[in-house]
């Protein structure tokens, strides 16, 4: 029987990016990814830290690969369920809590959001930007599909209303009441104060005296 070899990556960059990744996933929920480092890292997929700097310039980097990839395992079936909803309206509310739903279920997710990791998930996901481009990446098709159907308040940017997603999704993100899908008061504050800033007011139909007499 072939022994495994033990510290050695695969020959491609994404088989040794892959490796990198499930150690760096098992380092930092044993530790915590405050206290873990790229040492650690290197230790557990069986290399030198300099080897594992050859594929991310730092932690930072490391973890931002890391939330990407697990993210957008998301994309395709998030989308598949929204699009079920008739109405923008109503995708962007569920897609919301489907989303945050799903990320505090996520081990690594769930990590960046407890109070010790917080300063450290607002400077990876807020300050860089990655927590808005990849809502405009799992957006983007169903606010397109939304502006031909009329559904979007007029003069509001693919931009803004990005940007709104992503700010309500890390509030409800660090939030320890959100603990419940189906919980109706979330949905009903993304109704009420969420909804109006994004979504055309639906036309009112005014009934005449013509009409009413019939």
């Amino acid at each position: 029987m072939a022994r495994r070899r033990v510290g050695v990556l695969g020959e491609s960059v994404d088989d040794a990016r892959a490796q990198i990744f499930t150690a760096a996933e098992s380092v930092f929920q044993r530790y915590g990814i405050v206290k873990a480092t790229m040492g650690d890292v290197a230790k557990e997929v069986g290399v030198s830290r300099p080897t594992v700097y050859r594929y991310f310039r730092d932690r930072d980097t490391l973890i931002s690969a890391i939330v990407e990839a697990r993210s957008r395992r998301l994309f395709d079936t998030a989308r598949a369920f929204l699009r079920e909803r008739p109405t923008f309206g109503e995708q962007v509310v569920d897609g919301i809590v489907h989303l945050v739903d799903r990320g505090r279920r996520d081990p690594i997710m769930r990590l960046l959001v407890t109070p010790e990791h917080m300063d450290t998930a607002t400077a990876l996901l807020g300050t860089s930007g990655l927590a808005t481009r990849l809502n405009t990446e799992m957006w983007s098709p169903l606010i397109d599909e939304a502006r031909d159907r009329g559904e979007i308040r007029p003069g509001t940017t693919d931009e803004e209303i990005c940007d709104w997603i992503t700010m309500v999704q890390l509030i409800l993100m660090g939030r320890n009441d959100f603990g419940d899908s189906d919980d109706p008061e979330h949905r009903r504050m993304l109704t009420r104060f969420l909804l109006p800033a994004i979504v055309r007011e639906p036309a009112r139909t005014s009934v005449g005296p013509a009409a009413v007499c019939g």
